[in-house]
């Protein structure tokens, strides 16, 4: 379980906070109260750009202690659309797209023979095969017709049951999955993981809601399998019948799967119940094959994430008639790989993401290559990628704050008034063994399988066979803390509770989150704060579960975790008060972990900032903002994002974040030295009368 951002020279934006309009002011001498701390400091001003920081982003018309997020962000959302083959556009999509353009670049290079680079030959063989589109076309659906053909093969349930195995060990989902963890209890070995699964839809909600939306999407969802079935060659009355049968199975798994917000507790996902208590879970299952075939004949160490669902599955697979279970397999066989087929099922696939996230159109083939590259090939496009785009410099920086991080969060844990010393030295020992990984894993992953030059559904289909191999070899060996779970290249960070890990790739580790040229606050309020919001996922509602050696153990005093869960609470009231679309409340439960991390995230990056400027002889005063108001600025324009209503809807069903404006309303509005940046009166938007305080 990974836990997947102008006033004149004299005058600050809090200015227009208070009932004054002088309040906040800053004097034209050489002097700023309020900067790095209460002392004053010599001052030299600045721009906003010098320091990191997009003028043209702020809304200068807007309060910031009302709403600042729109402070922060409305000259942004003003002046961007969202591009109209994506769903939601911002801060993180920028940097993808830079690094996406890195990548096609490097693609192109390895494809017309010109990279000079050990990895240029495959990279440059399975980009060029999928961006061979007359290849595409003439291969048609040959690379999936020996699936269908599995899939059609079911004519009762020992033939489902082989079906089902045939269909896993080549890297089609279907019912569940196996795969490999380490085991919660004692994290320095592998086990085998039974998983619930099987749905089309994003969540099973999407099946068990009565109102006229999800209604709507479950008809759009059947005409779309429907029209699949018809491009595989049903009839249309075929084609129909099938799609009904889909649906009613998907139905039936759905109301035995466990919610997304109970499996936010790791305790609910974890039931050690070994190969004898799962063959006596789900007795009709030919479990001895499937290991066999599966690569783990002698497995005998196994968790369920749900034995509700795997209990049910007993009784649907007899429920169900072959001929259902015959259109059910072969729908996720070509619901899995339509991106990977000819124009007419790309086309038909975006359909239904059309109706889910709201995206106009379909991505150029371009993008879509650099992307089936990155999942087949990921840590070999690193290498050429790394060369490009990450320095040294980036990968100190991101020490520094991770050391800045850290020790805040020490000092946060020394000073609260609720936990006793008991908890607080557990704490500190979690804390202690934290180990952090920057940029790229020590050793790169092999990729040791042939290149089809003239089909590249069959490349993709190869890479997931290997990827699912690779995953199942781990089971009954020790854990290997060196593995990473992004490539390099990704725009995103991850904490690891199973290894007390956090990841910081390459790709993330780029302006405007982290730049060489950025002023300490500025880097610290938006590369810091995901610094500190990973840190704090080791201790928020689910990370707090795990001990400094990555298991599931309860290191809490009875009363402090009583006190811990109670603050847990109150972040769940607040955010559940927040509403992203007029008749649409966000899911605290759901959300709790995030927030709790961005919460914690802006607490010990602002720390970590005071901290490295605390022997600074000058303040820098950029367009007339203090180095505080910079640092939550940069905090603010990190978020900047805009997203169709659409994919809102299916996030906040699916999504343990917030949507990025609440993300920065609310972290900010829980933290004490926002209000006093800006001057913000009590009982304002931004300063409200009750907060919450976890960390």
């Amino acid at each position: 379980m990974i836990n997947r951002l102008i006033l004149s020279a004299t005058f600050s934006a809090a200015a227009a906070c208070g009932s004054n309009t002088d309040q906040g002011a800053i004097p034209t001498d050489t002097t700023v109260v309020g900067g790095n701390s209460a002392n004053t400091l010599p001052v030299e001003n600045t721009t906003l750009g010098a320091v990191g920081l997009d003028g043209s982003a702020l809304n200068r018309d807007v309060n910031p202690c009302d709403d600042f997020y729109e402070f922060a962000c409305g000259g942004w959302l003003a002046n961007t659309e969202i591009p109209s083959d994506k769903s939601r556009y911002g801060r993180f999509t920028q940097i993808h797209e830079r690094n996406e353009a890195t990548l096609h670049a490097v693609l192109e290079e390895a494809r017309a023979g010109k990279l000079q680079s050990p990895v240029a030959a495959k990279l440059g063989a399975y980009y060029g095969t999928c961006m061979d589109e007359a290849a595409v076309e003439q291969a048609g659906i040959s690379a999936i017709k020996p699936l269908l053909k599995i899939a059609g093969s079911v004519k009762n349930t020992k033939t489902l049951d082989k079906a089902i195995v045939d269909l896993q060990k080549d890297g089609i989902g279907v019912l569940f999955h196996l795969a490999s963890t380490p085991d919660f209890i004692d994290a320095t070995k592998m086990v085998g993981n039974l998983g619930q699964g099987g749905l089309g839809l994003p969540d099973r909600d999407y099946y068990l809601k009565d109102d006229e939306r999800s209604k709507g999407i479950r008809k759009a969802y059947v005409e779309h399998v429907t029209a699949m079935f018809g491009l595989i060659g049903m009839s249309g009355k075929q084609a129909a019948k099938a799609a009904s049968e889909v649906m009613d199975i998907e139905t039936a798994l759905a109301k035995a799967t466990m919610s997304r917000v109970d499996q936010r507790d790791p305790e609910n996902i974890y039931h050690k119940i070994d190969r004898a208590g799962v063959e006596k879970l789900v007795p009709s299952f030919d479990w001895g094959t499937y290991f066999s075939a599966m690569g783990v004949p002698d497995i005998q160490e196994i968790t369920v994430d749900s034995e509700e669902f795997f209990a049910h599955l007993d009784s649907v697979r007899g429920d169900m008639k072959p001929a259902a279970w015959k259109s059910y397999l072969s729908w996720h066989v070509v619901h899995k790989t339509a991106a990977l087929l000819p124009k007419v099922f790309v086309e038909e696939n975006f359909k239904l993401d059309q109706t889910i996230s709201g995206a106009k159109e379909i991505r150029p083939r371009w993008k879509r290559c650099v992307s089936s590259t990155d999942n087949a090939l990921g840590e070999m496009l690193a290498q050429p990628y790394l060369e490009r785009m990450f320095t040294p410099v980036a990968k100190e920086g991101a020490d520094a704050m991770v050391q800045g991080i850290t020790g805040a969060f020490g000092k946060v844990v020394h000073g609260i008034d609720w936990m006793s010393d008991e908890t607080k030295t557990k704490a500190l020992g979690k804390l202690g063994t934290i180990s952090p990984m920057f940029g790229y894993p020590e050793q790169f992953k092999s990729y040791d399988w042939e290149i089809d030059t003239t089909n590249h559904a069959a490349n993709a289909m190869t890479s997931r066979k290997f990827e699912k191999a690779r995953d199942l070899a781990k089971i009954g060996k020790p854990y290997d803390r060196s593995e990473w779970f992004m490539s390099p290249q990704t725009t995103n960070a991850y904490y690891n509770p199973q290894a007390n890990q956090m990841v910081f790739p390459a790709g993330i580790l780029q302006p405007p989150f982290f730049s060489e040229s950025a002023h300490v606050p500025v880097n610290l309020g938006a590369m810091g704060m995901i610094v500190g919001h990973e840190l704090t996922h080791g201790f928020d509602d689910s990370g707090a579960k795990f001990d400094g050696d990555g298991n599931m153990n309860n290191w809490w005093a009875a009363d402090d975790l009583k006190k811990f869960e109670e603050r847990g609470e109150c972040v769940v009231a607040q955010y559940e008060s927040y509403k992203p679309l007029e008749d649409l409340h966000l899911n605290g439960k759901l959300t709790l972990g995030e927030n709790i991390a961005d919460i914690g995230g802006v607490k010990l990056a602002f720390m970590a900032y005071r901290e490295m400027l605390a022997n600074a002889e000058k303040q820098l005063v950029a367009d007339g903002f203090t180095e505080d108001q910079q640092f939550f600025m940069a905090v603010g324009q990190a978020w900047c994002s805009r997203s169709r209503e659409e994919v809102i809807r299916m996030l906040a069903v699916t999504d343990p974040h917030s949507p990025s404006n609440f993300r920065v309303l609310g972290a900010l509005t829980n933290t004490p030295e926002f209000s006093e940046a800006f001057s913000c009166e009590k009982g304002s938007n931004m300063n409200p009368v009750d907060t919450c305080t976890v960390w």
